[in-house]
């Protein structure tokens, strides 16, 4: 599986499984007890996806070493509030029964907190609770506020990012300042016709690929961590295998060309929650 190296040496898996909106402890339970059958060893979760009790029971009971495993859990917006960032890892830490994580990001950037609370961030990265820490939803400007206190760099920014919305200039901004981006909602989290677009389709021809497999390529040719969501075995095998062919930069652009800015999710300088 092809990894990534973060800027402080950590090791990250290309591809991984997220498990946002799997709201059923069984389904969240089944989903990564078979995404780590098949090969994955990247899961995503987070506080508020209140699945990280069932992701922990699935990974100690997939046998799988947890040394081998890359987890990812976020820091929510309430704990940022109250300053409660220790705590808040203490909880998730005890839901996931484990002692660490490999990545913890901060889930977005909540107005007039967010550079105090990277101040805590880095306090328990020392502490050697986690493995790396990073950022979720920033844009640019976040960054600049957050990089002229910091002492630590982000090590990731995970982001919407699918071929309407290419994200481009962030992209380029977070491999100028070391940051890895990181793709959340990459084949358009279910609420888009990317991947019936005749420019996927077309490619997808010419290599004998699903459209999902071209558009995961297409992130990973752009040094774009992804972590698609799928509870389908099938499927997840499907995510998984892309690395046994590659893109031109003709087609890469082909894609990014797609890009409409169009957001599925929230903007990050604009949220209620």
């Amino acid at each position: 599986m092809k990894e990534f190296i973060l800027n402080n040496g950590v090791k990250i898996p290309a591809v991984g499984l997220g498990v946002f909106r799997v709201n059923d402890a069984n389904a969240a339970y089944e989903t990564v007890k078979s995404a780590l059958s098949v090969g994955y060893r990247h899961i995503d979760t987070a506080m508020i996806y209140g699945n990280e009790e069932e992701v922990g029971k699935a990974i100690k009971d997939s046998r799988v070493p947890r040394q081998e495993i890359f987890l990812t859990t976020k820091l929510w917006n309430d704990d940022q509030r109250s300053g409660k960032v220790k705590e808040a890892l203490d909880a998730s830490l005890e839901r996931l029964g484990t002692n660490y994580v490999d990545l913890y990001l901060v889930h977005w950037p909540v107005r007039g907190t967010y550079v105090s609370v990277w101040k805590k961030m880095e306090e328990i990265y020392r502490a050697g609770k986690v493995k790396a820490i990073g950022v979720s939803n920033y844009h640019p400007h976040h960054l600049d506020d957050l990089l002229q206190e910091a002492e630590i760099v982000p090590a990731v920014n995970q982001i919407e990012c699918y071929p309407y919305l290419a994200q481009e200039p962030l992209i380029k901004y977070c491999k100028e300042k070391g940051i890895y981006p990181e793709a959340w909602g990459p084949l358009g989290a279910g609420q888009s016709d990317i991947l019936v677009h005749p420019v996927v389709t077309e490619i997808a021809k010419k290599y004998n690929k699903s459209a999902a497999q071209i558009v995961l390529r297409w992130n990973l040719e752009r040094g774009v961590i992804v972590i698609p969501k799928s509870v389908h075995k099938e499927r997840q095998i499907e995510n998984l295998t892309i690395s046994n062919f590659q893109l031109t930069d003709t087609e890469v652009k082909q894609i990014s060309s797609l890009n409409k800015d169009l957001r599925l999710g929230s903007d990050p300088d604009n949220f209620n929650f």
